[in-house]
């Protein structure tokens, strides 16, 4: 039975360009790039090559201005807490309910050590609501932080406009987004429509690098303290021995993806929306969640009312599907997802979200696969569920009553 991976977000397979780009570097190029002597140079030249390709793939003005870090979840970190260590007397910062972990539990962290935050709460869609940002922001606010693209709906955030209205409030607001699923897959440009934003962050293992490497983006002139502290690596921001190979490997990866992004963008698109025609059609009682909002094109977030995720994904496991409920990170955790929590998905449905997310990759035929054997999974557990009306497929009369999408 062969395997069909829709669980991108999570991570990505490594391109085998990305592994060939890899290679010298764990063999013959072993160098550590701070030593003086000759190949320990031209290996640091690698490091100096792939950091300028990066920054020009997001359009950074300096190459400088690229910081790499171990994964998205450190430069997240290092962003809001080196953020809070360089302005220690601006005590409030902006966040939203629907934040990866990454994010949001760092900004409780924040709270707890005194800090005052505001959770931006989100429609049944999943956007945000702009008015209550507005009101939100403070001439004394420290820092807003706020991703891209969510990771569990792909809904998009107007990260762009998020950061202007900021700038306009007070030039002294530092703007972070994490941009983990959106880099490689929208367009990101920091000289052009991010040119408010300060801090960015994002992991390579989203884009078909390895994992194990990340990369902070910091606009020249932002406060900010380094988090990582010794050596005198990255300018002396981000103490520790350059992993290089991934390095190398991230460079390789972002070449690959922004060469051909929007028209991989279009295909995933068109898959994903033959997905979930085909699965409406198929499965009553089905709820798209972020279906009304801007959306990654990889990504579709599912609930089946009267029904558990879990047991969705044992069985589709064992069909050799592998998808997911949500974030990688809280996949052994039994309480229902805090981003459809956010967006208000109704109790009858909220357990029984399933995540696919696509590459380049995906195929038709795989696709097709999740078409015929999703709906025969749905079915198969709805006979097991009291409330559900298997003979006319559809829920009992005595079942618990929540509004259900005419998504």
């Amino acid at each position: 039975m062969r395997t069909v991976y829709a669980d991108n977000n999570a991570t990505t397979p490594v391109a085998p360009e990305v592994v060939e780009a890899m290679e010298p570097y764990f063999r013959h190029l072993y160098f550590n790039p701070s030593s003086m002597y000759e190949p320990a140079r031209q290996v640091a030249g690698a490091v100096a090559e792939a950091r300028m390709k990066i920054a020009c793939h997001l359009g950074a003005a300096r190459n400088e201005e690229i910081i790499f870090t171990s994964c998205a979840t450190e430069s997240n970190n290092a962003a809001i807490q080196g953020t809070a260590r360089a302005r220690p007397n601006r005590r409030h910062i902006i966040t939203t309910t629907v934040e990866h972990p990454a994010v949001l539990e760092v900004c409780k962290d924040m709270q707890r050590a005194g800090y005052e935050v505001t959770f931006l709460a989100v429609d049944r869609h999943g956007n945000l609501d702009m008015a209550e940002y507005v009101r939100s922001l403070r001439p004394d606010t420290l820092l807003v932080t706020i991703m891209h693209a969510n990771n569990e709906t792909g809904v998009i955030f107007p990260v762009a406009e998020l950061a202007r209205i900021a700038k306009e409030t007070s030039p002294e607001i530092v703007f972070h987004t994490d941009a983990t699923q959106s880099v490689g897959k929208l367009p990101i440009d920091l000289g052009g429509q991010f040119r408010h934003v300060d801090l960015l962050s994002f992991s390579g293992h989203k884009l078909h690098a390895p994992k194990g490497i990340g990369v902070l983006y910091v606009r020249r002139g932002t406060p900010w303290r380094p988090f990582m502290i010794g050596g005198h690596q990255e300018q002396g921001r981000r103490a520790g021995t350059e992993n290089v190979p991934y390095i190398v490997g991230l460079a390789r990866a972002m070449d690959l993806v922004m060469a051909d992004r929007e028209a991989q963008e279009a295909r995933l698109a068109q898959l994903r929306d033959r997905l979930e025609s085909a699965l409406l059609q198929r499965i009553p009682a089905l709820e798209i969640n972020g279906r009304g909002a801007p959306r990654l094109a990889n990504t579709s977030n599912l609930s089946c009312h009267y029904i558990e995720g879990e047991a969705i994904l044992y069985q589709l496991s064992a069909e050799g599907i592998c998808a997911s409920s949500g974030s990688a990170c809280t996949s052994g955790s039994l309480e229902p997802s805090h981003v459809l929590r956010a967006m208000g998905v109704p109790f009858t449905a909220i357990h029984g979200s399933v995540r696919f997310s696509f590459s380049r990759y995906t195929t038709d035929e795989e696709i097709e696969r999740i078409i015929q054997v999703f709906p025969e999974i749905v079915a198969k557990l709805r006979r097991l569920s009291p409330y559900w009306d298997a003979e006319h497929n559809r829920p009992r009369p005595t079942a618990p009553i929540a509004a259900i999408s005419s998504s």
